[in-house]
């Protein structure tokens, strides 16, 4: 089946060491103009304008947070939150130990402090988070009806997986939490998934296409269910074992530009 629509993981997968697009791949996508390219992350969507704006994508969708969050400019096709309670329960856990927790609302960050990881963060995604107390957000969040597209505990390995454990005992139904490393978990709505994200927007955006049509690269553990059910499913070098197992293709890694070597090579 025919390539129509091209869907790309960031970080791991389409930017470059200094986490930045390079010139060859911002040229190979601007090439391949015809085809839509949509970012699909975990990142928040202010964290992705300006790589779609160096690629002159701006006027297409983005997938932000997992799937949990899809915007059309300034028009939200559709949201998956997670609720003030769990929230809180959460928080109340990590009190008890030295791990981070940032919360995210489409475009809002808030952290408790700026300490080690949120300036991590705030280097590696060009973006600056608010600063408030988790309790102080979750009030505010409340009385707004609205809950988090995304929490992030980064920390202590070992903190992490005694967080992993509590979350898997307490909300299996309704969070998934993926570790994009030992250090980072990034907690999520159990509902949603780039998949799921993807077959929506093909619902409101792209009807005439199907998943079939869909080319779509990534690096990470959050990036299987989208690679082994889109038409085409790439791996960069560098991902994951697992994630490695389960592509159709592989291409070299992000710091060898292995997403624009596969435009330019095997989408002629």
């Amino acid at each position: 089946m025919k390539t129509k629509l091209i869907c790309s993981d960031i970080d791991g997968t389409l930017l470059n060491k200094e986490r930045e697009l390079s010139t060859r791949t911002i040229a190979a996508i601007k090439k391949h103009k015809g085809i839509p390219f949509i970012l699909i992350s975990s990142r928040m969507p202010q964290a992705m304008r300006h790589l779609q704006q160096e690629l002159n994508i701006s006027h297409l969708p983005l997938i932000a947070y997992n799937g949990g969050l899809i915007v059309d400019g300034n028009n939200v096709l559709h949201s998956t939150e997670i609720t003030v309670d769990c929230m809180a329960s959460i928080d109340e856990f990590c009190s008890s130990t030295s791990l981070h927790l940032s919360l995210y609302h489409r475009d809002e960050w808030y952290v408790p402090t700026m300490d080690y990881w949120a300036k991590r963060e705030q280097n590696n995604t060009k973006v600056t988070p608010q600063v408030q107390q988790v309790k102080t957000t979750l009030q505010q969040w409340e009385k707004e009806e609205k809950g988090a597209h995304k929490i992030m505990c980064m920390g202590d390995e070992h903190e992490i997986d005694l967080l992993v454990s509590f979350l898997e005992k307490e909300f299996t139904d309704t969070i998934i939490g993926y570790r994009s490393k030992a250090t980072y978990l990034e907690i999520s709505p159990a509902a949603i998934s780039k998949k799921t994200a993807i077959e929506y927007l093909l619902k409101t955006n792209y009807p005439e296409l199907n998943l079939s049509n869909v080319l779509a690269f990534g690096d990470n553990y959050n990036d299987i269910e989208m690679l082994t059910s889109v038409g085409l499913g790439i791996a960069v070098q560098n991902a994951k074992t697992a994630v490695l197992a389960i592509a159709d293709k592989t291409t070299l890694s992000n710091i060898e530009d292995g997403v624009a070597v596969f435009l330019d090579t095997l989408l002629k």
